[in-house]
């Protein structure tokens, strides 16, 4: 191959290392390597002399000044002069796959020499790509080493007997992680990210490769499982941050570092159940996981979570909402904070409330605990209220007291206090965790429907929920719906201070298959909008339960019209057994012609008087 000086350099200062860069190495304190001179001893390489000096220079620095090729430009060196000498790239590329494929059977054979099975090791090795570059990147600015001491006279030529695979097994076991790098790149750290964890884990002799493997798995079958519930976790994720205003303790700062670094990918929250995408982010956050033993620490917090009535599906909610638990004592930690909820009388509710809200034995929630039992005392709403609000939706144990008050001035100023304030949050716990402006909102929303303040508060204590919804996702859909079935404004007032319920009922999931029943049995749109306006609780009646039964029983014993029921829609609030069925048999006995409302619309007395 013939190339002109000018593009070339001479083949001493081709393959000679910056010397920064030879300094480097030698100082390296982090793992053992062959970069090391100590290393280089133990297996049998033969450390170069130091180049020759000449005493009128001034120092060796500046005898190597003019050295400036890195190991890295020397192997870009010999990629340009393969390529100058038209070496196909389907051959060169087939070099660096063989080379790869040997690494990596390096790899696995040092991987099972530490005590991992055949599968895994071979597992760990095809997920480690940047962990087999490294070693192999080592290798090669090793033999660049080498070729540069043998191309300077007098120098003593390193061995280079060592097969290539045999030179990156070396390398690995020099490194001196026992395989702890390579396992956690396979679980989706970066590399700089295992190195730092294989630092802390290799503290411990706990921790060998085959421990890690085993732990990780263990993990993962408890963490993950093939349940399509990854939605429903990130939402209760959202909604824990969402309404955490006091301040955090560590583990719940943590918790919150960990779901801030996945809600950073796409897809947000709803990947926390996601084996792919969380277990990384899960030991990057809590590394103290992979140290603690299975069968003494994990598996009996398992077991007492079971005993106290979670149910083994749901474990996971509570570790991924809250990876500290497990790691926590059972005796010294778990126990006596639970044992803080037994005076709301909730000591058979405990495994309901941690699967709610797992951060209910987080230090900072069990005082703000105290402190909104002692502002429910001061409000005087009854302990009973108070328990079953927050054994319902412990979510408001995370509420400040004086984000709280602000929301119950509101109430207060709707004259509603002391046992009807504990009526409300009794039935809605949510609601306290408005927005006064939010809240305001929605009191507005009725107010524009026609309603007075007198009836926006009946409806408040009555059905609570409608407040804690939302105007746009919620009531102005139930209004569209009920606007198309023929319900007008000005007959809403009736409508919502009759049955507010309504609002809170599902349109896709209740209200409209309610109304396609109705209708397949004959009724028109205009049929269900009377019969609504003048009877509003019939869509929140059970198909199965309620609407089908009575129909047919209109139908096909009573022998009535399903018309019969548009005028008397009332029908459908009666008890088939105790009242419908009685009242037919002893009309049907006497042979009495009888209209629905004139069948059910006395008391027992007055029909008694008519008719027996």
């Amino acid at each position: 191959m013939n190339c002109s000086s000018s593009t070339v350099a001479p083949p001493a200062l081709m393959a000679a290392p910056r010397l920064h860069r030879l300094q480097h190495y030698f100082s390296s304190h982090s793992f053992p390597s062959p970069y090391n001179p100590r290393s280089l001893k133990h297996h049998s390489f033969i450390s170069p002399k130091p180049p020759p000096q000449n005493p009128s220079k001034t120092s060796i620095s500046a005898s190597f000044s003019t050295l400036r090729i890195s190991f890295q430009n020397n192997r870009k060196s010999r990629k340009y002069f393969a390529s100058a000498s038209q070496i196909p790239d389907s051959q060169q590329h087939t070099h660096e796959n063989k080379r790869l494929e040997e690494a990596r059977e390096a790899i696995r054979e040092y991987l099972e020499q530490l005590g991992a099975s055949r599968d895994d090791a071979s597992h760990i090795c095809s997920n480690c790509s940047k962990y087999l570059q490294m070693l192999i990147d080592g290798v090669d600015d090793l033999d660049d080493w080498n070729s540069w001491s043998a191309a300077s006279p007098g120098e003593e030529i390193i061995e280079d007997a060592v097969e290539f695979k045999n030179k990156v097994y070396q390398m690995a076991k020099q490194k001196g992680d026992n395989g702890v790098i390579p396992f956690l790149e396979s679980l989706g750290l970066s590399l700089s990210s295992a190195t730092r964890l294989a630092r802390y884990l290799s503290s411990s002799g706990s921790n060998s490769l085959p421990l890690l493997v085993q732990k990780v798995k263990y993990l993962k079958e408890i963490l993950f499982s093939d349940r399509d519930d990854h939605e429903l976790i990130g939402k209760n994720a959202r909604r824990m941050m969402a309404h955490l205003s006091i301040s955090a303790d560590e583990d719940v700062q943590q918790t919150l570092a960990f779901f801030e670094k996945i809600q950073a990918r796409r897809g947000g929250l709803n990947l926390l159940g996601s084996e792919d995408t969380s277990f990384q982010y899960l030991v990057e956050s809590f590394p103290r996981l992979l140290s603690m033993r299975i069968e003494s620490r994990v598996k009996p917090v398992v077991k007492y979570l079971e005993d106290i009535g979670v149910p083994k599906e749901h474990i996971r909610n509570i570790f991924l909402l809250f990876p500290p638990v497990i790691s926590y004592d059972i005796e010294k930690d778990i126990k006596p904070k639970l044992q803080s909820f037994e005076k709301i009388g909730a000591k058979d509710d405990l495994g309901k409330m941690l699967v709610k809200y797992p951060w209910i034995i987080s230090a900072s929630i069990l005082e703000n605990f105290e402190k909104i039992l002692v502002f429910f005392n001061d409000e005087k709403v009854p302990k009973v209220c108070s328990s079953h609000a927050i054994k319902n939706w412990p979510h408001i144990l995370g509420c400040s007291v004086n984000k709280m008050k602000l929301m119950v001035e509101q109430l207060e100023d709707m004259d509603i206090k002391n046992k009807k304030l504990g009526q409300v949050i009794a039935a809605s716990p949510q609601l306290l965790l408005r927005k006064p402006q939010e809240f305001a909102q929605v009191v507005s929303f009725f107010k524009d429907l026609g309603l007075d303040d007198e009836a926006i508060a009946r409806t408040l204590v009555r059905c609570p929920e409608i407040f804690a919804t939302s105007i746009d996702k919620t009531l102005e859909k139930k209004l569209d719906f009920l606007s198309k079935v023929g319900v007008s404004k000005p007959h809403l007032p009736r409508v919502i201070r009759k049955y507010p319920e309504l609002f809170v009922c599902d349109v896709d999931k209740a209200l409209l298959p309610r109304v396609r029943y109705l209708m397949g049995n004959g009724l028109s749109k205009n049929n269900i909008g009377s019969m609504l306006r003048r009877f509003s609780p019939l869509l929140g009646y059970s198909i199965e339960e309620v609407l089908r039964p009575k129909l047919e029983f209109l139908v096909r014993t009573m022998g009535k019209p399903v018309s019969e029921v548009v005028d008397y829609p009332r029908y459908f609030s009666y008890s088939l057994e105790k009242k419908i069925k009685p009242r037919y048999w002893v009309l049907k006995s006497r042979s009495i012609e009888f209209t629905l409302k004139e069948m059910l619309g006395k008391n027992d007395e007055e029909f008694a008087d008519e008719y027996l």
